[in-house]
């Protein structure tokens, strides 16, 4: 229909309007008005294709502007896509879509598809710039849509000339036109009230019927006999009395052409594609297995029919699970259909008699799309009988068919989301099937899609509105009312406040105990949440307690291979190597992914993360590099399963990274996290848990390279962020002032970094209790700026309190505990007894031996403390000696160029140098420079110092 709208001048007049906002002009903001079938939606289309085609702008974003809510969405999807906006918040994602559109100096067109009330638009309009273009398509004509840079343009219905230039020309192209009389073809249009929508499809249907020997005479018999059909028309306030009986008719000869090609399953297929999105919907949904069966019944005339449709429904369709109902002999039976005959050439048919576009995939879509008019889609679900809820279900069974479990594909996630919310929007009533069967499963999956897709908060807000909805349709005992609200803890958690998920999770787990039962296996799902939130929320004794329980449970009800029962086992392991130490963690890790590869096989979920756990153990017990190179064959498979944009391939890239850095690879981790941070931003947004996280790893390694002002400038910015998203209370804000008061110190600040401490404790006290992992945390902290402050005295009095605490809370063998025991020999050596500090290192070195290994990076950082302070006792010799046999082992298990092995090499010249040989001191330090050089850069503090003591040994030396 574009050639039509060029005669009549409206496209180029819109063009023209493009090409004056390119000159620089201020744009004119086009509202094309009109009554629906007027062909606005075309002509935005021609032009959104035209500056595509032309590469006049840098983007055009379509917007379906039906109600407030979807433009906030599509605003939100162009935020998260041009300008990395958080999509867990959608208000905020939408903001930053229309800011960018104000400052990034790029061109654009911003297509308001439908809108229904201007007042959705409230504060969503988009800025007037040059070099832009914003075209609004309406029914409405209100003054305000005139007003400052908006010019309203009526799109009225085709003139004569107009409808007689477009049908002839169509007829002409088939070879038809010197058929018919051009009165025949005006009168044809004045039938038609020269309406575009239904001279398309007339059009088309006279194509179609061509070789029959239809002609436009007897097109316009077959009108006047369907014209009374009314009651097909598509709503009182769509079009004019005298254009609703007209598109009826249309309607009604194009559907019942359809129909007799394909055997009067049209019009059905019609019906199911009327519930959802008309700008796109995937043509898997309307090919696959339930609109198949849907087909099927229809042609046997069993849609409708109490009898047959009643047993479907209680063999499984109840729940959407098509995937059962596809098990029973009745659909297998049902299901052997000539592929001639199947849904995509129902499709074809639709297509050919412009009752819909079928268009292939392309760039934007990996999948075909299917679109409809609005005004058909009414149409078509005002043939569905009243009281049936067969075609919306369906149409909801198809949808949940269509849905990979692990969606790859994050274009096809969001149109299976657009789908369900049209589907819901239209058809509501129909998925909530009462108290005895409950809501569709399709709405609990859209809720797990959004979640999976990293928009926590749109995720919780979903499950909220349907908690409530749930609640006063089937009440609270209900099992699905139950269901959100796990799955609201859930995102609650996950968006960074497990204190509230367990909280959540403790009162849901009272009432599926009383309603259920305590063996019923959502029950016991509500005790493995429960557990894994109280974990989180900082108490890893506890969970691990919890999950000790819950797995004698579920090894009785549910039996050892349960898919269940190796979670338990798998957070039972995590939580208690939390809890104590990394002892046999990663030997009962090992054992649990036996059994799930036995079990579930190597691509299963749990499966990979056990793989993600155990490769952390490894790196907690001491094996960075073999953390790493696990990290490394994980991705790929996680690419592989997963896609690249999932949550969890991007958690096993922050993993990977992390544990490249601790193996000595600063450089190559910050590189890792950098690309990391972009695709984060982009997929999970800037306010996203894991995209914080990664920035605060990024900050770390900028420390850890020799730049502590840089890390506290990164720090910084990270906590006025983490204060803005989640609060001054939260865990990872507390955590990022730790760290932030940790870079302080190491920029020259102790005393600084101690009052910054200082503070942290009080808070961590107020909001975690004394007894936490972090509050002990911040104890010990607080000892060691103070030290370095210059109160060793003071560090070792607070460091004893501390030790005390660790030993009752933690037990003796827990690395905190070890590590405070390693400081505090430090801080008495400080204080001024070397001879203290060497004894208490060497029975501290007996005990790492045991817990950690030989091998263990705190194992040898205790025989490098205790080289030293032999050396500072008066042993220059010895402790030379024990640095030779500690280099050989780093070397060894660390590699040459990790930083702590050139510290090795360069306070072992250090001590050959006390020890009597000034010359071989600067021989060990000059190979020490050119390495740490190479390795760290010519600005790093350690760099620096190796270049000041080589000076002092060659002149000692001469």
């Amino acid at each position: 229909m574009a050639d039509a709208f060029q005669d009549r001048g409206l496209a180029s007049e819109i063009a023209a309007s493009g090409d004056r906002a390119g000159s620089g002009t201020v744009v004119v903001c086009q509202v094309l008005a009109g009554m629906g079938g007027i062909g606005k939606t075309q002509l935005a289309a021609h032009r959104a294709h035209q500056v595509l085609r032309d590469k006049s702008v840098d983007l055009v974003v379509w917007v379906t502007a039906t109600s407030r809510q979807a433009i906030l969405q599509t605003y939100a999807q162009a935020g998260i896509a041009v300008a990395g906006a958080d999509p867990a918040d959608v208000q905020a994602a939408a903001q930053v879509f229309l800011t960018w559109l104000s400052s990034s100096g790029r061109s654009w067109l911003v297509v308001l598809d439908d809108l229904q009330e201007l007042s959705d638009l409230r504060e969503l309009w988009p800025p007037e710039r040059s070099s832009c273009q914003v075209i609004v398509t309406t029914r409405r004509r209100d003054p305000a849509l005139r007003t400052g840079s908006r010019r309203l343009v009526e799109v009225g219905l085709f003139s004569p000339e107009q409808s007689l230039a477009y049908l002839s020309e169509r007829l002409a192209v088939h070879g038809l036109g010197e058929c018919e009389s051009a009165q025949e073809i005006a009168d044809l249009a004045a039938d038609l009230g020269h309406l575009p929508l239904a001279l398309a499809q007339a059009a088309s249907y006279i194509i179609d019927t061509a070789g029959a020997g239809m002609g436009v005479h007897d097109y316009r018999a077959l009108l006047r006999e369907r014209r009374p059909l009314a009651e097909l028309a598509p709503g009182p306030d769509a079009l004019p009395d005298d254009q609703e009986a007209t598109l009826a008719a249309v309607l009604a000869l194009s559907l019942e052409r359809a129909d007799r090609h394909t055997e009067g399953l049209a019009t059905p297929l019609l019906q199911l594609a009327g519930f959802l999105d008309p700008n796109g919907i995937p043509v898997l949904v309307l090919a696959g297995g339930p609109v198949r069966v849907h087909l099927v019944l229809a042609r046997s005339g069993f849609v409708g029919r109490r009898s047959l449709v009643a047993r479907m429904a209680d063999r499984g369709l109840r729940r959407g699970s098509f995937r059962l109902l596809a098990k029973t002999a009745l659909v297998n039976r049902l299901s052997r259909w000539d592929n001639t005959r199947d849904a995509e050439s129902v499709l074809a048919v639709l297509h050919r008699l412009s009752l819909a576009d079928l268009l292939p995939p392309d760039a934007e879509h990996s999948f075909g799309v299917v679109r409809v008019h609005a005004l058909t889609q009414r149409a078509a679900r005002d043939t569905i009988g009243a009281g049936q809820t067969r075609p919306a279900l369906t149409v909801a069974d198809a949808l949940l068919d269509s849905w990979p479990e692990i969606e790859h594909d994050t274009a096809l996630a969001q149109a299976l989301r657009s789908n369900t919310d049209h589907l819901t929007a239209s058809a509501g009533e129909a998925l909530w099937l009462g108290k005895k069967n409950g809501a569709h499963s399709v709405l609990f999956r859209v809720g797990r899609s959004l979640r999976e897709s990293g928009q926590l908060a749109a995720a919780a807000a979903h499950f909220q509105r349907l908690h409530i909805e749930a609640h006063n349709r089937l009440g609270p005992d209900h099992p699905d009312t139950l269901i959100t609200r796990h799955d609201l803890a859930s995102c609650r958690g996950e968006a960074g406040d497990p204190a509230a998920a367990a909280d959540m999770s403790e009162a849901l787990f009272a009432d599926r105990l009383r309603v259920l039962g305590p063996d019923h296996p959502s029950t016991l799902a509500t005790r493995h949440a429960l557990a894994r939130w109280r974990g989180e929320a900082g108490d890893p004794a506890g969970a691990a307690t919890a999950y000790e329980a819950l797995l004698a449970d579920r090894l009785r009800v549910l039996g050892p291979d349960h898919p269940d029962t190796l979670a338990t086992r798998h957070n039972l392991t995590y939580w208690r190597s939390q809890a104590s130490d990394q002892v046999g963690a990663a030997e009962l890790l090992e054992a649990v992914l036996a059994d799930h590869l036995r079990v579930l096989g190597p691509d299963h979920p749990g499966t990979l993360t056990t793989r993600y756990n155990l490769a952390h153990r490894r790196g907690e017990a001491g094996d960075p590099a073999g953390a790493a190179t696990a990290y490394e064959a994980l991705l790929a498979d996680r690419l592989r399963v997963l896609g690249p944009d999932h949550p969890d391939t991007l958690a096993t890239r922050n993993e990977l990274a992390q544990w490249r850095g601790e193996a000595g690879d600063l450089s190559g981790a910050t590189e890792l996290l950098e690309a990391l941070l972009a695709d984060q931003l982009r997929v999970l947004g800037p306010d996203h848990p894991d995209t914080l996280t990664t920035r605060h790893k990024l900050a770390r390694l900028r420390g850890e390279a020799g730049d502590p002002f840089g890390a506290t400038e990164l720090l910084e910015a990270l906590l006025a962020d983490r204060l803005r998203v989640l609060g001054p209370d939260h865990p990872d804000t507390l955590t990022t002032r730790h760290n932030l008061a940790h870079r302080r110190g190491e920029a020259g600040d102790p005393a600084g970094a101690a009052t910054a401490y200082e503070a942290l404790l009080a808070d961590r006290l107020r909001v975690l209790g004394p007894d936490h992992p972090n509050t002990l945390n911040s104890r010990h902290n607080l000892a060691y700026r103070r030290g370095e402050a210059g109160d060793p005295a003071g560090a070792v009095e607070l460091l004893e309190a501390l030790l005390a605490d660790q030993l009752r809370v933690l037990g003796p063998d827990h690395p905190n505990t070890l590590n405070s025991r390693h400081n505090l020999a430090q801080w008495r050596g400080e204080a001024g007894d070397p001879a203290g500090a060497a004894t208490a290192y060497e029975a501290l070195l007996a005990d790492r031996l045991r817990v950690l290994g030989p091998d263990h990076p705190d194992t040898l950082a205790t025989r490098h403390e205790l080289a030293q302070w032999r050396g500072e006792a008066g042993d220059p010799a010895g402790a030379a000696k024990l640095l030779e046999a500690l280099l050989a082992d780093q070397l060894r298990v660390l590699g040459p160029d990790h930083p702590n092995t050139l510290t090795t090499r360069h306070n072992l010249a250090g001590w050959r140098g006390e020890a009597g040989d000034p010359a071989g001191a600067a021989e060990l330090l000059e190979a020490v420079l050119a390495d740490q050089l190479r390795v760290l850069g010519p600005d790093h503090p350690n760099t620096l110092t190796t270049r000041h003591q080589l000076a002092g040994w060659r002149r000692r030396a001469q």
